[in-house]
Formats: structure tokens, C-alpha cells, sequence
């Protein structure tokens, strides 16, 4: 039972330093680790003074470390939600019809580039965004090339925003997105790519990113933005991102309706 203790806790440690590696959490805790350091030291040496300041430090800390790391909270909240134990399925969409939504979505954002017209799409998964649905239009309808393109022509009503597309239909469009905070973004990129990276630090969605300027097509997920794409690099991501998952979690639903 002791190694299976140790075995456990190991993984938990592994699985959250893999998940904070590559955000801000990491500064965080190296500042924490020198706070603890520097606490064990004033003890050690019986700094008064110091360890007395510490001391309040530390409870101010308690109170400030759950709003300082409010977003990765939230994120592992939600991964904890989307895990095996609660999973449900990612979508009631026929193969046929997830093959024809990525081809639209393909089609779309090939036209979007050529004549550089700046689009932020945003394909909902399990985490529902029905906060991000609701700052938009509602519009529930099917999706198309032809639809999506419209709705990012320049000077249009819907253009400015991104759109959501949830199953085969387009839920909302000129929604706006949380922004990601991450530091280490490549100057040139701008709200656009923040909104479409930051979307996906908050859920398991997935964003498509047409630069305005360059042209340039990006897909945002799980908080990394992959840029410089083209049509055929697209279509192999969304497929991997889309079908893959929903084949293992629908072989898991018809497993278990067979067993029952």
C-alpha cells in the first residue's frame, strides 16, 4: 500500500508540473518556493524580525493566492470535468457530417486567407461557452463556407467578434472572448490571436485565427497557438483535434450500451 501511496502522489506532482509548464503558474511558484526557503532560514537562524514578516506575508498569501491563480484553477477544474470519470460525448454529429463541417470550415478559412480577411472562429467541445454565446448574436444556423465567410466580410454587422460554432451550426457570431495573459506572445499578434488563444486556456474549444494583415492561418488549443498553417495542415489538425476523440468516446458510449 506504501508504494501505491508514493506511486500516486508522484503522478499527481508529474501531472501538475506537465500542466503549469509553459504558463505564468511557473514564475508563481518559483516565487513561492523562495518565500518557503526564506522562511525555513529565518526560523533556522532565528531572525526575529523576519520571521515575523514572513509570518504575515504568508497569511496575506492565503487569501490572494486563489484570485492570483484564478485562471489555472479554473483550467484544471475543468480538465478534472472532462476526464474519464465524467465524460460524455463529444458529439451526436454522423461521421459524414463531422467530415462535412471540416470541410466547410477548410473551405471557408482557404478564401479568408487568400483575400486576407481577418476571422476568428471558435469550435465548441465538451466545455460549453454559453457565457461566450451570450456577449454575441444569436444565429443558429448551418454551417457553410459560404456562411462563414459572409459573416467576417469587412464593414458587415457580424464581422468584428468571433463566431461559435457548436455541432453543424454556427451559435453566435461578433462574440467576444477572454484574452489570453500570456506573456510570452510573439509581438506581432494582436487581440484577434490573444482572444482565440485565450478562449482556449478557459475550455477545451478550439480557435481558427485568420490574420487581417499578414493572412495567416492559425489554430489555437489547450491555451499553444500552431501558426503559418495551410489548407491541407488544417484539415489533418482539425481532424486529429475532432475525429479521433469522437471516435474513442463514441466506442466507449456503444460499449457500454451493449454491456447494459
Amino acid at each position: 500500500m506504501a508504494v501505491i501511496d508514493i506511486v500516486a502522489v508522484a503522478y499527481i506532482i508529474y501531472r501538475f508540473t506537465m500542466f503549469i509548464k509553459g504558463t505564468r503558474a511557473v514564475q508563481l511558484l518559483k516565487g513561492l518556493t523562495l518565500l518557503i526557503i526564506t522562511s525555513y532560514l529565518g526560523e533556522a537562524l532565528n531572525l526575529t524580525t523576519l520571521s515575523w514578516l514572513l509570518k504575515q506575508a504568508w497569511t496575506a498569501l492565503f487569501v490572494a493566492l486563489p484570485v492570483v491563480f484564478q485562471p489555472e484553477l479554473r483550467r484544471t477544474l475543468e480538465q478534472l470535468g472532462r476526464g474519464k470519470l465524467f465524460q460524455a460525448p463529444l458529439s451526436t454529429l454522423a461521421e459524414e457530417d463531422l467530415d462535412q463541417l471540416i470541410n466547410e470550415i477548410v473551405r471557408a478559412s482557404g478564401v479568408l486567407v487568400k483575400n486576407k480577411i481577418g476571422a476568428l472562429m471558435v469550435l465548441e467541445r465538451q466545455t460549453g461557452v454559453n457565457d461566450v454565446i451570450e456577449t454575441g448574436t444569436p444565429i443558429d444556423g448551418k454551417v457553410s463556407a459560404e456562411f462563414l465567410i459572409n459573416i467576417f466580410i469587412p464593414n458587415t454587422p457580424l464581422h468584428d467578434g468571433a463566431c461559435v460554432i457548436r455541432g453543424d451550426r454556427v451559435a453566435a457570431a461578433g462574440c467576444y472572448l477572454p484574452l489570453t495573459e500570456e506573456p510570452g506572445l510573439a509581438k506581432e499578434l494582436g487581440t484577434r490571436h490573444r482572444a482565440g488563444i485565450g478562449i482556449t486556456e478557459q475550455s477545451d474549444a478550439i480557435s481558427i485565427i485568420v490574420s487581417e494583415e499578414t493572412g495567416t492561418l492559425s489554430i489555437a488549443t489547450d491555451g499553444k497557438l500552431t501558426r503559418f498553417l495551410d489548407e491541407k495542415s488544417l484539415r489533418l489538425r482539425l481532424e486529429e483535434l475532432l475525429q479521433a476523440k469522437t471516435s474513442v468516446t463514441r466506442s466507449f458510449w456503444q460499449w457500454r450500451g451493449n454491456g447494459s
